[in-house]
């Protein structure tokens, strides 16, 4: 099915292990995944989410995806210790990011901007209690998105058992969705303590471009915040 999407428009692990094996040497037997080949681990207290890592092979895709859900949370059931997510990524999709701020939030854990976190990764980032981020990193906004191919694809998937008996009735339908899913996004910052003012201005960029506050501009809309509310 069609799904909307919101992200910013890959030397690897490969050639150490050819090598070892070429020497004879077994790669290091371990359940937990090796960090120089996954682009979500725990090191330490922190959970690093990495979407925009350079990995070679075709199983790590550059976004968020629904994947990410089951494997976030399975993570945190082994490393209960956990007390931060640290983010690196460009978006991707909407509900796979909303899952996975709310287990964060739920956990109560702390999040961090090391690199860039743009469009649905800001959702994440948001369900942080403490939310920092390393000099020299980026927080981006801007509208959310969804290509005709995937508005097509999601008609075709779903007319039949939504009742989409035309186009403009599902056009009808898209119509008000959209301003349920604009509120949704809107009312989920301003409850994490963002100004409204700067939530509702998030909006003014489109898709295909970002919105960097600076870091001033972050502390004063509370989207970077050193303690809870």
């Amino acid at each position: 099915m069609a799904e909307r999407t919101n992200r910013r428009p890959r030397w690897t692990a490969a050639l150490a292990l050819a090598t070892a094996l070429a020497c004879g040497a077994a790669p290091p037997a371990s359940s937990e995944p090796d960090p120089s080949a996954t682009r979500l681990y725990v090191t330490g207290l922190t959970l690093v989410f990495d979407t925009e890592r350079d990995i070679d092979t075709d199983a790590a895709p550059a976004e968020i995806v629904t994947e990410d859900i089951a494997a976030f949370r399975a993570l945190l059931q082994r490393h209960p210790d956990v007390r931060e997510v640290q983010l690196n990524s460009g978006g991707g999709s909407i509900y796979a990011s909303s899952e996975i701020a709310w287990i964060v939030s739920d956990y109560g854990l702390d999040t961090l901007v090391e690199g860039e976190c743009v469009s649905a990764c800001v959702d994440i980032f948001l369900a942080g209690a403490r939310r920092q981020m390393t000099l020299g990193s980026k927080i981006g906004f801007h509208r959310r998105s969804w290509s005709p191919d995937s508005v097509e694809g999601y008609y075709e998937d779903l007319r039949d058992s939504r009742g989409w008996a035309t186009p403009f009735v599902f056009g009808s339908w898209i119509y008000e969705d959209t301003q349920r899913e604009i509120y949704e996004a809107l009312n989920f910052m301003v409850e994490r303590g963002v100004d409204p003012g700067f939530a509702i201005k998030t909006l003014r960029v489109d898709s295909g471009d970002e919105w960097y506050p600076s870091r001033f501009s972050l502390i004063a809309a509370g989207v970077l915040r050193d303690t809870p509310e």
